[in-house]
């Protein structure tokens, strides 16, 4: 059998057992340590803007602690993307408030700004006003934060940005990760760089970043003995994962640049085929391109679709995965308010995510090409040259 290419493998720098090495050395294996710190503030110095960071053990237990910091409670109304993973909304459901679903718009394929308001003025006109709003950086790409947060502003409702797949990803030279009021990472292994497992909170606001690290540590109070006021949760980074990530730090910008690369092999190489289309970045946009993604129409593309190419991949070994399913279309969420029309719908049932590690090298890509263009050629469908 054909060696497998992986969708987004974990891709090592080099420098990450010295760093681990280091932690077991100096007995720091724990929930917390000065490797800890140094993720922390690596962290911050690369997003540029005065960010104060949280390491937590996912970017889901971001997402909840973010929720639980903006005061979100049992029976509150949160407005998410449609088009996003599970755990974007997960986190919503834990706190026993409702997700309220938002479509996609087909410049980035993030939350429509235009449904957004039509939303918030519904679950207001409905006497619910929402308690925060939680846009997501798909695949990387920048969501419309300027126009959602004007919106936001208009009706002063907190944003907790989703940027869990857009570490490097900007707009007009601004880190996606520092336009909420919080921001949250996830560094699991299939991320642009990875902690094994992980995730960071991020705020401009230091008593937010202080406060997740408070509940994420169980909320034990100052005293002698252990006391606890509030609810906590073990949601710490440890030292031993931050060890991983302080090396991967060191090599993000040269991943941002491979991953970027990969996207335009790609680009380059398929962008005439008929029936086939990119996701491509608008003015002042910066995708990391944590995933290269493409629509496979099947009207202009001869009857292939994205199943006929996932197939043909899964045959020789090559692994690819359809966009995120909408929350809307999923069993768990169907039955919560959505605001749109198919748009997301429709990018689901077309796109598929194309095998984007860093290391691929390029007799993967010759593999990949190869049964692209077998699967079009076996349609007798012509490519321009």
């Amino acid at each position: 059998m054909k060696s497998k290419i992986w969708l987004s493998p974990p891709h090592m720098g080099g420098k990450e057992f010295d760093y681990i090495k280091d932690a077991i050395d100096s007995n720091w294996v724990a929930p917390t340590g000065p490797n800890v710190d140094s993720f922390e503030n690596e962290l911050s110095q690369f997003l540029e803007e005065s960010s104060f960071v949280a390491a937590l053990s996912s970017g889901t237990a971001a997402l909840h602690l973010g929720l639980i910091l903006l005061g979100v409670k049992a029976g509150d109304e949160v407005i998410c993307q449609s088009m996003t993973f599970a755990a974007s909304v997960n986190p919503i459901a834990y706190l026993g408030a409702i997700p309220i679903l938002i479509d996609s718009e087909l410049d980035t394929w993030n939350m429509s700004p235009d449904f957004l308001e039509k939303a918030i003025l519904d679950r207001i006109n409905q006497g619910k006003k929402p308690k925060a709003i939680i846009p997501v950086h798909i695949y990387g790409m920048p969501a419309k934060m300027d126009e959602i947060i004007a919106i936001a502003s208009k009706y002063n409702i907190p944003i907790l940005e989703d940027a869990a797949e857009a570490l490097g990803s900007s707009i007009n030279g601004k880190m996606c990760g520092t336009f909420g009021e919080i921001s949250i990472f996830s560094f699991n292994g299939n991320k642009i760089i990875t902690t094994s497992g992980g995730g960071a909170l991020v705020s401009k606001y230091n008593e937010y970043a202080y406060k997740a690290r408070f509940l994420a540590t169980q909320a034990r109070d100052n005293a002698p003995h252990y006391q606890h006021s509030q609810i906590g949760y073990n949601y710490r980074m440890s030292n031993i994962c931050a060890s991983i990530g302080c090396a991967q730090m060191k090599v993000l910008p040269e991943r941002i640049l491979q991953r970027r690369n990969i996207f335009n092999q790609y680009y380059e190489k398929l962008n005439d085929y008929p029936g086939l289309s990119f996701l491509v970045e608008l003015p002042g946009y910066l995708s990391n391109r944590w995933l290269t993604t493409i629509l496979v129409n099947p009207e202009k593309a001869e009857g292939i679709s994205r199943e006929t190419l996932r197939l043909a991949f899964e045959k020789e070994n090559i692994e690819s995965r359809p966009l995120w399913k909408p929350m809307h279309l999923q069993p768990i969420f169907r039955e919560y308010p959505f605001y749109g029309t198919n748009v997301s719908e429709k990018l689901f049932e077309q796109g598929l995510c194309l095998p984007s590690g860093s290391n691929l090298n390029e007799s993967d890509m010759d593999r990949i090409f190869d049964v692209i263009d077998s699967v079009w050629a076996k349609n007798k469908i012509l490519v321009k040259e």
